[in-house]
């Protein structure tokens, strides 16, 4: 499938932009706040993609991280949840936003997006606050649509991937513990507090991945009743 697009930006739409490719427009659409970060017409551009296929429609969907596009695919397995819920959520939270409503159980965060009521915003919560971590660690990574490539594509290459990027590696633990505690201060947790808790869980286990020690951490640190 079509997992990342860079081209120069044809038009902007009010929910979509088109990305000239080499002569070929993509219609890519997108959430409101990617929409705002993306550049004039003229100008050039980078988006991860998702390709939405059913029997009678082909859409494309953009993002400016793989995070974001994580989200937008766990969103989409929920029940009830389709591509424009999934936009309204990343649109109204942005990446990090949802990273931090679900891994906090905030669902009142969730149902703040337009056409989201508390009974979905509360199974989208329930369903994936254990993929969050998973999620938080690629934020740590920092992987973003724009960024230098170590062998950059030429211009106006559309870049086909069969397979997903890996969201859960093996990391060495010092790497393991910072990443961990980058994702935990982004949700707004104290560094102070947000250290001991690293330190407690990567004690108690220290072959331990980063999102194993989010996830760790995350359960020292809430609160006890």
């Amino acid at each position: 499938m079509i997992g990342r697009i860079a081209g120069r930006i044809d038009y902007r739409g009010e929910d979509h932009v088109l990305i000239d490719v080499g002569g070929v427009g993509y219609l890519v659409y997108v959430s409101a706040r990617t929409l705002a970060t993306l550049p004039g017409p003229g100008e050039a551009a980078a988006l991860y993609t998702d390709l939405l296929v059913r029997e009678d429609l082909l859409q494309l969907f953009g993002f400016t991280s793989l995070v974001e596009k994580e989200w937008h695919r766990l969103l989409m397995s929920v029940q009830g949840i389709g591509a424009k819920a999934s936009m309204a959520i990343l649109g109204t939270l942005g990446a990090d936003g949802v990273s931090r409503a679900i891994a906090l159980g905030d669902m009142n965060a969730v149902k703040a997006a337009k056409g989201v009521g508390p009974k979905t915003a509360q199974r989208i919560v329930l369903e994936l606050k254990d993929k969050a971590p998973m999620v938080m660690a690629m934020a740590s990574v920092g992987t973003r649509a724009g960024a230098p490539n170590p062998e950059p594509p030429a211009e106006g290459e559309v870049i086909e991937v069969t397979q997903e990027p890996a969201t859960n590696p093996s990391i060495s633990n010092p790497a393991a513990q910072s990443e961990a505690l980058s994702a935990l201060t982004n949700l707004g947790y104290a560094p102070a507090e947000a250290a001991a808790a690293v330190a407690e869980a990567i004690t108690a286990d220290p072959e331990v991945t980063t999102p194993g020690l989010i996830r760790a951490a995350l359960k020292l640190l809430a609160p006890k009743g």
